[in-house]
């Protein structure tokens, strides 16, 4: 039996019909645009919109305003600190004096987890501040945003992910 079961799990493989879980699902074509920065909401220190909810599949696009700010994920118990080493982090590239920057960061949505993410700026605590939101936020659970943005306001300094540019990728901004 031992035999068999070697055999048709070679003959499976050779074939081609075994298929490992693909590390990006196919695209749904929805894109979902958070803006980093607001020229209106909490001194600039604000993701629009800071909630949102997508779909496995679906494109996250961070388009940054002025001043220098990022895009980390993290967790719900540990606010402004990314959530390991292979967190999904923009780095500090999107510069820009005024209006959009050039680039944007994109990844796709791989689960319908809750995806919690900050703005990494240490020059004036963006994190600590309220630049915070989640992607898939469950609205069954106490972990809710407004506790979430609760617990940053009372971490020390946020934190960012050793590797810039980690889980996305960095693409021309093309405007609406």
């Amino acid at each position: 039996m031992v035999a068999f079961t070697s055999i048709a799990f070679a003959a499976t493989t050779i074939l081609g019909l075994a298929s490992a879980a693909p590390q990006n699902p196919p695209p749904t074509g929805v894109i979902h645009r958070i803006f980093a920065g607001s020229t209106t909401a909490n001194n600039g220190l604000h993701f629009e919109p800071e909630n949102v909810v997508a779909e496995v599949g679906d494109l996250i696009e961070v388009h940054f305003l002025p001043k220098n700010h990022s895009f980390a994920q993290s967790s719900f118990d540990k606010p402004c600190v990314p959530i390991n080493d292979n967190a999904v982090f923009s780095g500090f590239q999107f510069v820009t004096a005024q209006g959009e920057a050039p680039n944007v960061f994109t990844f796709t949505v791989k689960d319908k987890n809750p995806f919690w993410f900050y703005c990494s700026q240490t020059n004036g605590n963006h994190c600590q501040n309220g630049m915070s939101g989640v992607i898939n936020q469950n609205f069954n659970s106490p972990n809710t945003l407004a506790a979430y943005k609760a617990k940053a306001a009372g971490t020390g300094t946020s934190i960012s992910p050793p590797i810039p540019g980690n889980g996305g990728q960095v693409v021309p901004n093309k405007p609406l």
